[in-house]
């Protein structure tokens, strides 16, 4: 079994962590709509991508109408 040969100490346990901190999301906006997205995504509120529709929206359902 591996076992640690000579102990980490503080210093190098958190120097070798000194890189692992999350960033940030960079937002863009959309061309399309004006919404904000992941940069190199599909818009989620309108479905577009490099001034192209790539992802049909839905229509709504009301489902009232539909239960009765």
């Amino acid at each position: 079994m591996a076992v640690p040969q000579n102990r980490v100490t503080r210093s190098r346990r958190n120097m070798r962590r000194a890189h692992d901190a999350l960033v940030a999301a960079n937002p863009a906006s959309c061309p399309n709509c004006g919404e904000l997205k992941r940069p190199h995504h599909v818009c989620g509120a309108c479905g577009h991508y490099d001034d192209r529709e790539v992802v049909a929206q839905a229509a709504e359902v009301d489902l009232d109408d539909d239960a009765a």
